[in-house]
């Protein structure tokens, strides 16, 4: 009977131990079922896998440079791997609710020639313990909460930057364009000057003014390529390339003008407050605190497990046998005042991880403020570039129209057509922010998805953040 049960239990035992050391990827306990799925965005109801394709497209859009960033960049990868670190950390809580076994075996030869061998199976089993492991569990759960949460918040933050240097590489772009055409315009007016100086119509001081003007546009030209460059580097490092790769954005259509945005910012606060990932994970923390402080009291109670064992040995040819099955129960009376310290350690770890989440609560609520006043401004300014760039344009096509007719002066030519870069600069620039502003607040407000790219894309800047 007893050599019947010990060889029902070995295949167990080999399969426990052959789950450890031989399939150590499983997860018999399931415990990677509640984490977030990896970095995906969701487009149009279907999610895309960020690493589908090994290699960039030649031609990127937005969401093509929000997928790289996320499959390539080392941060949402590092967090990943933490989530599933704390996932087995839960596999390790919720293995106190199961029993242990051991196996151990010894042979020995005693001279003159007697040989002894022993073979011995122990089974605990813990029964009660005033709650200690399951605050440990839930500790373990609430940490993976956090870890979760904190995976979020890091796609969020991969996710804006990604945005930002995209929309300042289409910036830069519209930049250097924009100081092409300025230099196109001042050769012209050089040009302009030169043939009415030749003619004896304008003096010297009329060209060397325009040559100036012209020598200065092409400076700003050079300067917005050297500009340009940097920041497709910058796009090409975020996205995983090396900062010498070309990359190709698809055009953009920047010359939309938005709706107002009015969206009550009180109301923006409260939504945020419920979806921040850093807040849920702040107020994760602290409830993982509470556990551990439950689990630390629970240490210095008793403790209630079962017992059984069995054994046999092999002396001489003499063959024994021998089991035991007993309730064990285990009371602390003194550890030199370690219980005491440990309990107040994890209460006063308790307040430090509620203070940390009020800290973020307020952080969040500023967050917020901030964005949807950018957000704002933003707006208001790009309305106002659209009427500056306009109007600059007109001034400075009447003034040169003048001058070629001999009946304006070369000063009005330049200061009508630097007013005129400056608007395209302005333009540029409050575009920019408007682009960054709506992504930042979405970031702010928890919400940065793959469905936001729609209202983000560049192809539809009329609509404005939901």
């Amino acid at each position: 009977m007893r050599l019947r049960l010990q060889r029902s239990v070995l295949p167990a035992l080999l399969c426990l131990w052959s789950s450890v050391a031989l399939c150590a990827e499983r997860d018999p306990l399931n415990t990677e079922a509640s984490l977030p799925l990896k970095p995906a965005l969701r487009l149009g109801g279907a999610v895309g896998d960020p690493c589908a394709d090994a290699a960039p497209r030649s031609t990127l859009n937005l969401f093509d440079v929000v997928n790289l960033a996320l499959c390539n960049n080392p941060q949402t990868r590092e967090v990943w791997a933490s989530s599933r670190v704390q996932a087995a950390q839960v596999g390790v809580s919720k293995g106190s609710y199961f029993p242990a076994v051991s196996l151990s075996a010894s042979g020995n030869r005693n001279s003159p020639g007697t040989n002894q061998r022993t073979l011995g199976l122990t089974l605990s089993y813990l029964l009660y313990d005033f709650g200690a492991r399951a605050a440990n569990l839930e500790s373990a759960r609430q940490l993976l909460a956090a870890a979760s949460s904190t995976q979020d918040s890091t796609v969020q933050v991969v996710f804006l930057s990604a945005v930002q240097a995209y929309y300042q590489t289409q910036a830069t772009q519209a930049a250097l364009d924009a100081t092409r055409e300025a230099e196109r315009a001042a050769k012209g007016s050089f040009d302009a000057a030169e043939a009415r100086y030749l003619a004896g119509s304008a003096t010297p001081a009329d060209k060397l003014q325009a040559q100036t003007a012209y020598s200065q546009a092409t400076l700003n030209r050079i300067t917005a390529e050297g500009t340009q460059k940097k920041t497709g580097g910058t796009l090409a490092n975020i996205i995983g390339l090396d900062a010498n790769r070309s990359v190709t954005l698809a055009a953009a259509n920047s010359e939309t003008v938005p709706p107002d945005f009015d969206r009550d910012v009180n109301a923006l606060i409260d939504e945020a407050k419920r979806q921040r990932p850093d807040l849920i994970a702040a107020e994760a923390q602290v409830k993982a605190a509470e556990a551990s402080a439950d689990a630390a009291r629970a240490a210095g109670k008793p403790s209630i497990s079962l017992t059984a064992s069995t054994t046999q040995a092999n002396s001489a040819g003499i063959t024994s046998h021998g089991s035991s099955l007993g309730v064990n129960l285990s009371v602390p009376l003194f550890s030199g005042f370690a219980p005491t310290y440990r309990v107040r350690a994890a209460e006063a770890q308790v307040e430090a991880q509620q203070a940390q989440m009020e800290r973020v609560r307020s952080q969040v609520a500023l967050d917020v403020w901030n964005a949807y006043q950018n957000l704002i401004t933003a707006t208001q300014s790009l309305r106002t570039t659209a009427d500056l760039l306009h109007s600059a344009e007109q001034s400075e096509r009447v003034a040169l129209g003048r001058y070629q007719a001999g009946v304006g002066s070369i000063l009005d030519v330049l200061n009508a057509q630097s007013a005129l870069a400056s608007a395209r600069q302005q333009r540029i620039q409050s575009m920019l922010d408007w682009n960054i502003g709506r992504a930042t607040l979405a970031q702010a407000m928890g919400n940065l998805d793959g469905n936001l790219l729609q209202t983000l894309s560049p192809a539809a800047p009329e609509k404005a953040l939901p």
